[in-house]
């Protein structure tokens, strides 16, 4: 397999597919009307550790016509919600004290797997990508430029951007924050505080990420201080391209997650041999070293779309066997990820919205519905049943009802991490990308959309 080469233009571009419609969808609260916000606004609006939620929309069943899924079946409930977690769930009584829920769908909360908090233009002025940064290494030049200047208002743009993520139905993410000597420490940091200022209505989990190359940048001493700050995972980028030695690279990255007990979580962009060396190399690092096995994950992972079906075959068995994720940002520009065979052999795939308006790429959302909706117009998932199941995207592989039309969430002990749509159905509400009309986080109402 010859070298591929893949520029900043091949793996930055999103599709074209975005759905320029979708926020014109109208919605109304589904919340009582004395507690409006603009969507972009995050509060609590719940003060006490009780919560009722009547007229809620739950999923109770598939519909079927000669053994095919056309229809599901929902049914109104009361829930119950206390000290975070789901203590009833009641038929439903609309005379009820509570909040009501206006016949709106509940599901699991969005999360969020892959982004970059720590990095954005949103909540200031409008900036495109500049033309002339083409290459990963024209990005890595560039962020030395404008990172100084991004850092004065990189907590408080933070913390606008976790807000869209909730007016999304997102209360958690995982964040990569960049550690490379420009920004050295302070991106971590000013990181650490918007998420500390947003603590009880959104939950993260952080990957050290070496954006300008571990070795490249010689940040081999600040990515060993970082792993003593509170960060989750070890990331990485490009060890050919960037550091210039596979086995160095991956080596520093599995040893200091070993030293830590921490996970990993690498961007690889790299394509032809170069990508399937990274990808094998990984795997057997992880087999040879089982605690990390469930904790390791590949984000992108562009050379997998281009692989021959028998070595994709083999390559999904292997990263299935040891427990390696996949984090992928579908679409990306014109690659088309092989998503149905890494579920097919049972890998872990998650997505994210990557860059939300920075100076790599302008085009995500903030939603991971979205993302779900993008999957099932790529792979012709278009059923009652295909388009249920991809809501399994969004929630993490959390879905209301399992293959056979049993209701497997919600169930009384979980966690109240809840989010309301305008939908009538899980199918409806991954086809249209309903409006998400409120978000619950550990049993708070968090977001609340406003009354149109």
């Amino acid at each position: 397999m010859a070298p591929q080469l893949i520029t900043r233009k091949d793996f930055i571009l999103n599709s074209s597919m975005l759905l320029a419609g979708s926020s014109l969808m109208s919605c109304s609260s589904i919340l009582a009307a004395d507690q409006s916000q603009s969507p972009e606004q995050t509060q609590e609006t719940t003060t006490g550790k009780a919560l009722t939620l009547k007229n809620v929309r739950l999923e109770s069943g598939f519909e079927y016509e000669e053994g095919e899924v056309i229809g599901t079946k929902t049914e109104l409930f009361t829930i119950e919600i206390n000290e975070g977690k789901i203590k009833a769930i009641l038929p439903n009584n609309p005379g009820a004290k509570g909040t009501d829920a206006r016949g709106h769908l509940l599901l699991p909360a969005f999360k969020d797997m892959h982004i970059h908090l720590d990095k954005t233009f949103y909540g200031g002025p409008w900036q495109a990508r500049r033309k002339k940064n083409r290459t990963v290494q024209d990005m890595v030049a560039y962020e030395q430029q404008v990172l100084p200047e991004m850092l004065k208002t990189s907590t408080e743009r933070a913390g606008k951007l976790i807000e869209l993520l909730q007016s999304k139905g997102s209360n958690f993410a995982r964040s990569h924050v960049n550690i490379e000597p420009t920004s050295k420490l302070d991106s971590l940091k000013n990181l650490q505080k918007a998420l500390e200022n947003k603590k009880d209505s959104f939950a993260a989990e952080l990957v050290a990420f070496p954006q300008h190359g571990i070795f490249r940048s010689n940040s081999q001493a600040l990515m060993k201080e970082a792993a003593t700050m509170g960060i989750d995972y070890i990331g990485g980028l490009d060890p050919h391209t960037i550091d210039g030695n596979l086995e160095k690279s991956m080596d520093f990255m599995v040893q200091l997650a070993l030293d830590y007990n921490k996970g990993i979580d690498i961007h690889l962009h790299e394509g032809g041999e170069p990508g399937l060396r990274t990808v094998e190399y990984l795997i057997d690092r992880v087999n040879e070293n089982p605690a990390l096995k469930g904790k390791t994950f590949i984000s992108h992972s562009f050379v997998l779309a281009r692989l021959e079906k028998p070595k994709l075959e083999e390559v999904a068995e292997k990263l299935a066997a040891a427990k390696i994720g996949i984090i992928s940002t579908i679409p990306f520009g014109s690659m088309i990820m092989p998503i149905p065979m890494l579920y097919r052999y049972g890998v872990d795939v998650r997505t994210g919205n990557d860059s939300i308006i920075d100076h790599w790429n302008t085009f995500g959302s903030g939603s991971v519905l979205q993302k779900a909706n993008l999957m099932a117009q790529l792979y012709g998932y278009s059923t009652e049943f295909e388009l249920s199941r991809c809501l399994r995207l969004a929630t993490h592989n959390v879905l209301p009802l399992d293959d056979e039309g049993k209701r497997q969430w919600p169930l009384v002990g979980d966690t109240a991490d809840l989010v309301l749509v305008d939908a009538s159905c899980s199918a409806e509400a991954v086809s249209r990308i309903s409006p998400v009309t409120s978000l619950i986080h550990q049993g708070k109402v968090v977001f609340q959309k406003t009354v149109v």
